[in-house]
């Protein structure tokens, strides 16, 4: 009886053990193929339960999603004889399992392959343009010359090559300093042109506003003394009408403002009995 439990066990143990390796699941973001004895027997990208045969078969899972390879950063010659230290990265995804497998097999070979791919297509652009070209505004179609590139020859791996691009580009540590030095004197000798032209510019405007600060002025000096010239001409003819018409009132009328002018409250005046001043103060006779 004990016999033939132990053989239900290791039966049902097996059972177990065939049932388990016999069958797997796909996750909607892997894509598997199916290897038999080495060999590769097909591919699963659909998602859920499939079966395969156990112990002969085994799976290999691959990402289906977007992947990035960052690449190393390396330093490059460029066409005009400079050395440039070049980061770069790249996006890619596995499109076909089987070629992938027989090729590179695994990630860390995906990965060696593809910093081959990139160095090779990056060393060739870099080598065909200029220094300042690949750090100005013609690195994007540079760049996309080395995603056509690399892009092909990623083919011959199961790879698309979806993107490839530089994230920063710099100087060698030992170059770097002195670039810098000669870009701070150019710009500084920039700002000292900018600070001439615009003091020339300053002193050109203060001219130009004091030239029409003084014809200004001179015009309007002109034009007050026609005005004062003209008052005073009228105001003559005035007081000449008035002195015609009753001299004797006229002369009382400017006496009276030459005493409101010149006698304040408290005034002493000495003056001859006979000065003019002294007509209309004296006291007006009475019994003529």
């Amino acid at each position: 009886m004990k016999k033939k439990t132990l053989i239900y066990i290791v039966a049902a143990l097996v059972a177990f053990i065939l049932v388990t390796d016999a069958f797997y699941t796909v996750d909607e973001t892997k894509q598997i193929i199916i290897i038999q004895l080495g060999r590769f027997v097909k591919e699963v990208r659909n998602p859920g339960l499939h079966a395969k045969l156990p112990f002969i078969q085994s799976i290999t899972t691959y990402e289906k999603r977007l992947l990035r390879y960052d690449a190393p950063i390396a330093e490059f010659l460029t066409k005009d004889k400079k050395t440039l230290v070049v980061d770069a990265y790249s996006r890619y995804k596995i499109v076909d399992p089987r070629v992938f497998y027989e090729t590179l097999r695994d990630m860390p070979r995906a990965n060696a392959r593809l910093d081959a791919i990139i160095s090779s297509a990056l060393r060739e652009a870099v080598a065909s343009h200029n220094q300042s070209e690949i750090i100005t505004e013609k690195r994007e179609p540079i760049m996309n010359d080395v995603q056509a590139i690399t892009k092909e020859k990623g083919k011959e791996f199961g790879v698309e090559i979806v993107d490839v691009r530089i994230k920063r580009t710099d100087f060698p540590v030992e170059i770097a300093e002195s670039i810098y030095a000669r870009m701070r004197a150019e710009r500084h000798r920039i700002a000292k042109r900018y600070r001439s032209e615009g003091a020339e510019e300053q002193l050109k405007i203060k001219a130009t506003t004091d030239k029409d600060k003084t014809i200004i002025i001179a015009e309007a000096q002109r034009k007050s003394e026609i005005i004062r010239g003209e008052g005073d001409a009228k105001s003559i003819k005035i007081y000449a009408n008035a002195f015609n018409k009753d001299p004797e009132f006229y002369a009382f009328l400017r006496s009276l403002e030459l005493y409101n002018k010149s006698l304040k409250e408290g005034t002493s005046l000495v003056i001859s009995s006979d000065s003019p001043l002294f007509k209309y103060l004296e006291t007006p006779r009475t019994g003529r």
